[in-house]
């Protein structure tokens, strides 16, 4: 296992910042996923990491030694990557058993690992099997099971899962982190999928432009998400913006979004102390809204209903106020598009924003 330590981490191509001045640091054992999408630098770290590419800034430290000039091999790291390579002559054992021949182990010793890692992991029966005829899924294993088998001190994963049907990605996403937190040791996972990175992470690095927009636990980012950017990346259904602007009148302050009127005077100074205008977007979660038929509570905005969307014991509400579309993801509700319907927002969860800046103040 290993303390994993980036400082300053950039990465030019050309005019191109692939990477931005990247701090932060992996605790040992610790699971971390850098999350963001296409271009956003996340895959080019994890290449810096292992050594496929070289920083043209900063410092990579593993265990307090700087690796910057390591060539790969000598950095005690294990890649498994989104596309999977197999050799097509080799069988199953021969597959895993490759990174440990590569490094002189013993006969007794390949074998013991071998049979160990494919127990783990689920598939020692395929071990005489060539790979032309497996599945997704077993390649899958295969390849975990190669990188495990040398016990690195850092896992470093590339969309492992992105190749696989979505039934057998969420039973992996559940057998991947037991086997991680089995093992113990240090995973960098980086992914584009939010739902992978929420419920497998430890913490969570959200990235855009080459840039870190927070790195925090997976709870935190949902719950206080540092700006707009990260608001809007975690969570399903998105969560709702709504553009609008601070007005105050007798004493009590209020969203004016044109179409309704929002009342905040509860959070005024604070509007106001980290505000550099007027202009705001308010920001809302699909399950911290409440769809009612009638006006229940105060603070209840009226709503056209548009589309339902039952989904078991949940109903996902698509509305619009005005112009505004509205998405709440609600209990089980008897409505139907063109209704009209009143919603509220759970006061103790509403986000705030600075439209200029993008960042949260609420």
């Amino acid at each position: 296992m290993a303390v994993v330590r980036l400082e300053n981490l950039t990465k030019r191509f050309g005019n191109v910042v692939a990477v931005n001045n990247l701090s932060l640091e992996i605790k040992d054992g610790e699971f971390v996923s850098f999350l963001g999408p296409s271009g956003c630098g996340k895959t080019t770290t994890l290449r810096m990491i292992a050594g496929v590419e070289r920083p043209t800034e900063g410092k990579i430290c593993i265990d307090d030694v700087v690796v910057n000039d390591l060539p790969s091999k000598d950095r005690d790291i294990a890649m498994v990557f989104q596309f999977y390579v197999m050799y097509p002559a080799m069988k199953v054992f021969d597959q895993i058993a490759f990174p440990l021949k590569m490094r002189g182990a013993s006969k007794d010793e390949i074998k013991k690992s071998v049979r160990k890692v494919a127990t783990i992991l689920g598939i020692d029966h395929l071990l005489n099997l060539p790979v032309g005829g497996l599945t997704m899924g077993e390649r899958q294993r295969i390849e975990l099971a190669r990188a495990m088998v040398r016990r690195p001190k850092v896992y470093l994963l590339d969309e492992p899962l992105t190749n696989l049907d979505a039934k057998l990605r969420a039973r992996m996403r559940g057998e991947l982190k037991r086997l991680i937190k089995t093992l113990g040791t240090t995973t960098i996972y980086v992914t584009h999928d939010q739902l992978e990175a929420i419920s497998m992470a430890d913490r969570i690095g959200v990235m855009k432009l080459g840039s870190l927009q927070q790195y925090d636990t997976p709870e935190n980012m949902y719950d206080h998400p540092k700006n707009l950017f990260v608001a809007g990346f975690i969570g399903t259904p998105a969560i709702d913006f709504v553009d609008c602007s601070l007005v105050e009148k007798d004493g009590r302050a209020f969203l004016d979004a044109g179409e309704f009127v929002y009342e905040v005077t509860e959070f005024r100074e604070n509007i106001v102390k980290d505000s550099t205008s007027p202009e705001l977007i308010l920001g809302i979660r699909p399950e911290h809204i409440s769809v009612n038929k009638q006006c229940a509570a105060e603070n209840s905005i009226e709503a056209q209903v548009n589309v339902v969307e039952p989904t078991g014991n949940r109903t996902i509400v698509r509305m619009s106020i005005g112009k505004h579309p509205l998405v709440a993801n609600t209990g089980v509700l008897a409505i139907s598009p063109d209704e009209k319907v009143w919603v509220s927002f759970d006061r103790a969860k509403i986000h705030i924003f600075d439209k200029k800046t993008e960042r949260t103040i609420i």
